[in-house]
């Protein structure tokens, strides 16, 4: 039986919700990339655009105006019957849910590039102001288990991505946004299925040697 995901995304009014639709597409090739069904996706904005993706893609939308506490995520959590969360341009802090259940992408590179308010254009804006000041070679997409620490969860991959010399935060965003896109289906898929799995002393475990190249410690 597939592994059931609950997808936890921001966007915004207009926009946003990329990642979620690539999931799901994603579930559904023959075969599937990513091998699980997503059940629903999460939302903080009622009618905005992942709400339209959600509507596009027939898939379960779920208005979460908040508290953001323990109890409203395990609610949630609860009554999709997921076995699985990812949270994919989720801005708000997660509490209550089990950190080797709960996943998260992150567009910069952790453990530098985390914390609160670095998300979205503001991680690119100083990545490439590190890169300006010859503090870095390359940004990177993070994919992290979840904690109630923000953006401290155990690390899975980091995958690097280059800096080019004429790269502003938008042209940076675009190469990144490409790059999260084609790892998260595939790095979601190794965790659902029992491939890439946190141990009870809290490492990280591949399977998959290739990837686990990318493996990288957050702290």
């Amino acid at each position: 039986m597939k592994k059931r995901i609950l997808v936890f995304a921001s966007g915004d009014k207009i926009g946003g919700g990329s990642g979620f639709q690539e999931m799901v597409e994603r579930s559904r090739t023959e075969p599937a990339i990513l091998d699980a069904e997503i059940v629903a996706v999460v939302c903080n904005y009622e009618h905005g655009g992942v709400w339209e993706r959600a509507h596009q893609l027939e898939v379960p939308f779920i208005y979460f105006p908040g508290p953001y506490t323990a109890e409203g995520y395990q609610k949630i959590f609860e009554e999709s019957r997921a076995d699985y969360v990812m949270c994919s341009g989720w801005k708000k802090q997660v509490f209550g849910l089990k950190e080797n259940l709960t996943i998260n992408i992150h567009p910069g590179p952790l453990p530098r590039f985390g914390g609160k308010g670095m998300y979205g254009r503001n991680v690119h804006e100083a990545v490439i102001k590190a890169y300006r000041r010859g503090e870095i070679k390359q940004s990177a997409v993070c994919i992290h288990f979840v904690n109630p620490e923000y953006d401290k969860g155990a690390g899975i991959v980091q995958i690097p991505v280059t800096i080019r010399h004429n790269d502003s935060a938008e042209t940076l965003s675009a190469r990144i946004l490409k790059v999260e896109h084609n790892y998260q289906s595939l790095i979601l898929n190794e965790i659902v299925n029992g491939r890439i799995f946190l141990d009870k002393s809290g490492n990280v475990l591949f399977e998959n040697k290739e990837l686990s190249r990318f493996a990288f410690i957050n702290e």
